[in-house]
């Protein structure tokens, strides 16, 4: 089965969007990009919350999500039940969002990530598991209170 990634940036990660973008359409991932489609200034909520939105409802496996200093797409991506956002600036962040957090949304910093760092980061955040134990129980936690905060919404 292909997995899917979809993928999003503001017009200030853009460019290390169309690197990343590039390495992962030579892989066997399926790509969504939700945009920018350029260098057009534009704003990154409604781009951010689309990549959050594929993730939640389970139309991609995760989502990739860059702009310039990672801190606006990381707070749009985690407004949703089910989307688990994670500012990695390092390899060593990724693997510890994924493992410790089930990360399922990496939130990459344009002005802070050179594109082969952040193809490192993303290699690494896409082939490390979710440890078990305390770690699920961690993460069951945060899915119990996205329920309970959901249903008082609605």
């Amino acid at each position: 089965m292909v997995k899917t990634i979809v993928i999003g940036s503001d017009h200030g990660g853009y460019a290390l969007k169309k690197a990343i973008k590039s390495v992962l359409e030579k892989t066997s991932y399926n790509i969504i990009d939700v945009g920018a489609h350029s260098e057009k200034p534009c704003d990154y909520p409604e781009l951010g919350f689309e990549a959050a939105r594929q993730v939640a409802l389970k139309k991609a496996w995760r989502g990739i999500v860059i702009c310039k200093s990672g801190i606006g797409m990381a707070m749009i991506a985690n407004k949703l039940p089910g989307a688990r956002a994670g500012l990695c600036l390092s390899v060593e962040d990724a693997a510890s969002a994924r493992k410790h957090n089930d990360a399922n949304i990496l939130v990459l910093a344009a002005k802070k990530t050179r594109p082969e760092k952040a193809l490192s980061i993303v290699e690494t955040w896409l082939e490390t598991g979710a440890l078990k134990g305390r770690h699920a129980r961690r993460v069951r936690q945060i899915r119990a209170f996205e329920n309970k905060v959901f249903k008082k919404i609605i």
